[in-house]
């Protein structure tokens, strides 16, 4: 097959930089080895969106005009934030563009975006995000998901065979939606390495043995990769530090949650960190648990149930509070005095086997939602809680519950 002789970059952030370097660099012949400075097997032109061309080593030519960088260009390799910037991008260079000139998305944008410029480019368009960050491009060890025209991937797979390797899916559409699985992997992996490090600073537990078990685990290679941020040893905040940022991650799970149309919890664990957003993903799993204050209200809810006394009750919910669910196959609602005057004051006589846990607990500003487990005797409840920041403190202004017999 003939190799692409001119390969323009369009977007020159983290990824697109460490791309267009590779590409300049490595020889075409087996995509690893690198090339005599004199004689790059292709040539490669960059441009980026945000100010002035990026210093990208000599071997790349950078321009100020993207219609410039893709004259001339065999291929045009996209490497931008999301759909938005690749549209733009697009349609700015699209009567540019050589009749045989091949569009290469590497970008992250959701199934519905890929779809639609497919359509409109037809078999000169390429799609293929990719599973990685910068290390694994200067390494040429890259995972792709290409999808598009086996003819058309066939004439790029040169390119990409420099980058790493190349999975061809269905699709432009399906290679997205695929991209954007593998990020949500990537955030539950760090989401539930934060919950791990709440538990253990709870437990007062060492952070380095806790990171020296979680290496063994399944966790081990993100936390090995990113041990230096979550031991504290490296400034989370370093100019340009973060190899995958933690607005880059919300984002992609954002397109997720919108595209499947079926809740996503981390995306929401995501973008709530109370964070830098540029910072690294690592820093997101150092996120603080929540504030005694929000529990309170909550633990003095278990106090009620564990003592019988319904002072509990009151010191936990609003007065204007309601419980509601179904008992005894009704629906019932009951006002905060109706709910108290269910409990004796005095503990359950099977009150030494029962256990309540607190599951889960998300503040929204002034907000917030729980969820909480009780299993008693025979029984196991889930309670779901409304909370709101009232007068300084917060209160339980509702209850819903269901009994699992």
């Amino acid at each position: 097959m003939t190799a692409p002789r001119t390969i323009a970059v369009l977007g020159l952030g983290r990824m697109g930089t460490a791309i267009a370097t590779r590409l300049a660099e490595h020889a075409q012949n087996d995509g690893h080895e690198p090339a005599d400075n004199h004689d790059h097997p292709h040539r490669v032109v960059a441009w980026t969106r945000s100010g002035p061309p990026t210093t990208t080593g000599g071997a790349v030519e950078t321009t100020d005009d993207p219609t410039t960088a893709v004259a001339n260009a065999d291929v045009v390799l996209l490497a931008l934030f999301d759909g938005r910037a690749c549209r733009e991008v697009v349609d700015r260079v699209r009567a540019w563009l050589r009749p045989d000139a091949i569009v290469l998305n590497t970008s992250t944008i959701a199934p519905a975006e890929a779809s639609a410029l497919a359509r409109e480019l037809g078999a000169a368009y390429v799609h293929a995000p990719v599973l990685g960050s910068v290390p694994a491009v200067a390494a040429g060890t890259l995972d792709i998901l290409a999808g598009g025209d086996p003819d058309t991937l066939d004439r790029v797979r040169p390119v990409l065979a420099t980058l790493g390797t190349v999975r061809p899916v269905a699709d432009a559409g399906t290679a997205a939606a695929l991209k954007l699985i593998a990020n949500s992997s990537l955030a539950g992996g760090v989401l539930t390495l934060r919950e791990a490090l709440r538990q253990g600073d709870a437990l007062g537990l060492p952070r380095a043995e806790v990171l020296d078990v979680l290496e063994l685990g399944l966790l081990g290679g993100l936390v090995a990769r990113k041990r230096a941020i979550l031991a504290g040893a490296d400034d989370p905040a370093a100019a340009g530090g973060a190899q995958f940022t933690i607005a880059a991650l919300a984002k992609d799970l954002a397109l997720l949650a919108a595209a499947s149309g079926t809740p996503l919890r981390s995306a929401a664990d995501l973008a709530g960190t109370p964070a830098d957003p540029e910072a690294d993903i690592a820093v997101a799993a150092l996120a603080p648990a929540v504030a005694d204050a929000v529990l309170e209200p909550l633990r003095a809810y278990i106090r009620g149930h564990a003592t019988g006394d319904p002072a509990h009750f009151r010191a936990a919910f609003l007065p204007t509070a309601h419980v509601e669910g179904i008992r005894d196959g009704a629906f019932v609602s009951w006002g905060l005095d109706e709910y108290c005057a269910l409990f004796p004051g005095r503990p359950a006589p099977d009150e030494p086997t029962r256990s309540r846990r607190i599951d889960t607990v998300d503040v929204h500003g002034t907000v917030a939602t729980a969820t909480m487990t009780l299993r008693h005797g025979a029984d196991t409840f889930t309670d779901v809680f409304l909370l709101t920041h009232v007068d300084e403190k917060w209160r339980i202004t509702n209850k819903a519950y269901h009994r699992h017999p």
